[in-house]
């Protein structure tokens, strides 16, 4: 059963100006010009394929909202999938949710609402990402080897009790939907991870007990994502007009005015 969009629109409570905006998109498409990238989207084998050729078959596509349209359609199409595997509805709506809050931080980073995450989305409509409690869970593999690569959602809670409750739900999860996906550790890759952080917050910050749990194995400190999630702004924001309402900001902004930099960090969880 593919889940009607409307009844989609309402469960994720996607932004009323953009449901407005996809139903003008629904109206003027023609469905049959996109049905062949749409079942290999919502594949994971085909999907990061299917997605580049998407993209160019759409070409001019104002703000992403065709590919929007055409990612939640898949959304819709995998409901019937996670019920067949057995998935609570409750992972379906907080994993596709990653279209309201991606278009939440885009017009907060933006100052207005456009679809900027289709290079990434196409993960979750592919069921190879899943939300589950504060975090989100991706297969993946290195070297040869299957792992759990873990992705920290902008609006995780990263509490010792959040994050414990979602590595042990993760964990019942795989073991009782994925039987045959065997993996020993989980890996992470943010900046989130960085060692300089841990010399700018209190030992009892959230962060500091999340890097904890990891045996870090490299780090990067060329890397600059870390600018856009900490404080909502474009990666090329002058250093002097970023915004400071939390001390995490006000040290890092220190920092960089200082030439220091935070970068980010690998690290893994045996699992």
């Amino acid at each position: 059963m593919t889940m009607e969009m409307e009844t989609l629109y309402r469960l994720i409570d996607l932004q009323p100006e953009v449901v407005c905006r996809l139903r003008a998109v629904g109206e003027a498409f023609e469905p049959a010009l996109v049905e062949p990238y749409l079942e290999r989207l919502s594949q994971q084998r085909t999907a990061a394929e299917a997605y580049r050729e998407l993209s160019a078959f759409l070409a001019e596509d104002t703000d992403n909202m065709k590919m929007l349209y055409c990612q939640l359609a898949c959304a819709g199409r995998v409901f019937d999938r996670y019920r067949q595997k057995g998935i609570a509805e409750s992972i379906y709506i907080d994993t596709i949710k990653c279209f309201t809050r991606f278009l939440e931080e885009c017009r907060q980073k933006n100052g207005r609402l456009f679809f900027d995450r289709g290079w990434w989305a196409y993960r979750q409509i592919s069921m190879s990402l899943f939300r589950i409690g504060a975090l989100e869970y991706e297969f993946s593999e290195e070297e040869g080897e299957k792992v759990i690569a873990l992705h920290i959602p902008s609006d995780a809670d990263l509490s010792v009790e959040a994050v414990d409750r979602s590595m042990q739900e993760a964990d019942t999860f795989f073991r009782t939907c994925y039987p045959d996906y065997v993996y020993d550790r989980y890996t992470c890759e943010s900046w989130l991870l960085s060692p300089v952080l841990r010399q700018l917050l209190p030992e009892q910050s959230h962060i500091v007990s999340f890097q904890k749990r990891f045996t870090i194995k490299s780090v990067d400190r060329e890397e600059n994502e870390y600018i856009e999630w900490l404080f909502q702004v474009p990666a090329d924001t002058a250093y002097e007009q970023l915004p400071v309402r939390t001390s995490l900001q006000r040290k890092v902004r220190a920092l960089l005015l200082d030439g220091g930099t935070v970068g980010g960090a690998y690290g893994i969880i045996k699992a």
